[in-house]
Order: C-alpha cells, then sequence, then structure tokens
C-alpha cells in the first residue's frame, strides 16, 4: 500500500532551509513581483506543472488557482489546450487531479 504524501509541516520539519527559500523567495518575492498579477501567475504555473507532469505540485497549485480567480471552465480550457502540445496523458492526469482537488476543497 502506498503511504500519502507527506505534509508541508513533515516536508518543512525534513528540509527547513527549502522551506524557509520556498516562503521566502518563492512566495514573498517572485509571487509578489508586480510584472504579473497574481492570476496570470497561477495560469503560467498550472500550465507549466502540467506540461512537466508535476504531478506532486498540480493540486495545490489547483487550489491556489481558484484563489487567484481562475474558474474551473477555465482550467478545462487550459488542459485542453495543453493536451495538443504537452500530451494528452498530461491533460487527462491534469484534469482528474482538478476534479479530486475541487472535490475535496469545494
Amino acid at each position: 500500500m502506498a503511504k500519502a504524501q507527506p505534509t508541508l509541516d513533515e516536508v518543512r520539519e525534513f528540509a527547513p532551509k527549502l522551506m524557509e527559500v520556498t516562503d521566502d523567495v518563492l512566495f514573498g518575492d517572485i509571487w509578489e513581483r508586480p510584472g504579473l498579477s497574481p492570476r496570470d501567475r497561477s495560469l503560467i504555473t498550472v500550465a507549466a506543472l502540467v506540461a512537466l507532469y508535476r504531478t506532486n505540485e498540480l493540486p495545490s497549485h489547483i487550489k491556489r488557482a481558484r484563489a487567484n480567480g481562475i474558474s474551473k471552465d477555465e482550467l478545462a480550457e487550459l488542459f485542453t489546450h495543453l493536451a495538443f502540445y504537452a500530451g494528452w496523458p498530461c491533460a487527462i492526469t491534469a484534469v482528474r487531479a482538478a476534479i479530486v482537488t475541487l472535490d475535496e476543497t469545494e
């Protein structure tokens, strides 16, 4: 039986410096830069995660995308568009992740 993914608290305990730079640099600096809106950054990040098949990180960024104003319809359109550029397996996996994530949070 597969073990559940570690929680953020467990990751923070195991790799505190990694989480410090994630909080301070990535989310405290990069995500706050004025050149792109948080909504735009979410759309870009979700697209990159789908295209790179980064399934572990996708659910948290789907939640962030919704909080930043990306609609379910826009997520579906993003996944459909990416099917032609990143491939069907990436797109279908993203749709499944979105369904599970949104069912759990909305």
